[in-house]
């Protein structure tokens, strides 16, 4: 019995640090990378920069949840910018053309996000079209329609308490935009951790025929990942939109790319069923870290670019060699 135990035990202790390893090099270099950037910088290690950081990754941190979930059932998705974009414009046009109460545009703002993401999860389901097509086009096509709603103008000025919910630091520390991304981020972590259905996204992402065998309606799981995707890409617009007082078609640009990159960064592989919110949330930082740092050095936002996508490529390179000795 004694023996039973102790194997036991080393199982569990294994089985935690299998969950370790994704995210334990992502946390390494996020430690490298803030040591070097506090010796080559004077004002990076301040209370008031890593507040700035925490501002600047609210966006790309909600969005990034989603994209977890996508390619943890081994999908992806391109068209997260354009339904950042289509919330926004959405939004705005309800709050400030129909002259509706701002939190009903919210509502609808994150009703047409979720129409776009159920689109692709039919697609993707009901009619076999490949991950990459499908969110490809309703990229294309949620920015049109954003485009569409104002003639492509832009809507500026919310109601003030709206602009605060990004401005007015809460205890000194954090503005409710802040809590928002952390709040998404941990009910994320809670449902992959504590629910069958966040279990469910390891099983399809692993095998989906063997989830299907096992039980699980693989379908339904792939659309509810697609439509919590874009809803959290909208939830990001709002949050947006609460920054820059305004909302334009043209918002969302290249996000789908940050995003994912966040996403890889963390140890989520592309491949599906391992990874998790942990990891992508070291990713964000990662990126958010990098680029703050890279401004602080005067580094041409083209070079930043060069090195961001580095990055990446020894992200998905240390993956891919931490897979085969696995």
């Amino acid at each position: 019995m004694v023996a039973l135990d102790i194997n036991e035990h080393r199982l569990s202790s294994g089985a935690w640090l299998s969950k370790l390893k994704g995210a334990t090099g992502p946390l390494v270099g996020l430690l490298v990378l803030c040591v070097f950037l506090s010796v080559s910088t004077d004002t990076f290690l301040s209370v008031r920069n890593g507040l700035n950081i925490l501002d600047q990754i609210t966006v790309l941190g909600i969005m990034a949840v989603g994209m977890t979930f996508v390619i943890l059932i081994g999908g992806i998705d391109l068209s997260v910018g354009s339904a950042l974009a289509l919330a926004m414009m959405v939004m705005g046009w309800t709050a400030n053309v129909a002259g509706l109460p701002l939190p009903v545009g919210i509502a609808f703002a994150l009703i047409a996000s979720a129409v776009s993401g159920l689109i692709v999860g039919l697609l993707v389901t009901q009619f076999r079209v490949p991950a990459f097509i499908a969110t490809l086009a309703m990229m294309s096509a949620a920015r049109g329609v954003a485009n569409m709603i104002t003639d492509g103008q832009q809507i500026v000025g919310f109601p003030d308490w709206f602009m605060m919910l990004a401005i007015d630091r809460h205890f000194g520390v954090m503005t409710a935009t802040v809590f928002l991304m952390l709040a998404v981020v941990l009910a994320a972590w809670l449902f992959l951790h504590f629910r069958s259905e966040g279990r469910m996204l390891y099983a399809v992402g692993g095998n989906s025929e063997v989830a299907r065998l096992a039980g699980i309606n693989v379908p339904l799981v792939t659309i509810g990942v697609y439509v919590m995707s874009a809803v959290l890409a909208g939830l990001a617009g709002v949050v947006l939109a609460a920054r820059l007082d305004s909302v334009q078609p043209s918002s969302g640009l290249g996000y789908e790319l940050d995003t994912i990159a966040a996403v890889v960064i963390g140890g989520t592989s592309l491949s599906g069923g391992a990874g998790g919110i942990g990891g992508t949330l070291i990713g964000v930082l990662i990126i958010g870290v990098l680029r703050n740092g890279l401004n602080l050095l005067n580094v041409s936002p083209f070079l930043q670019q060069v090195i961001i996508g580095i990055v990446i490529v020894l992200a998905v390179g240390a993956e891919t060699i931490r897979r085969r000795r696995a």
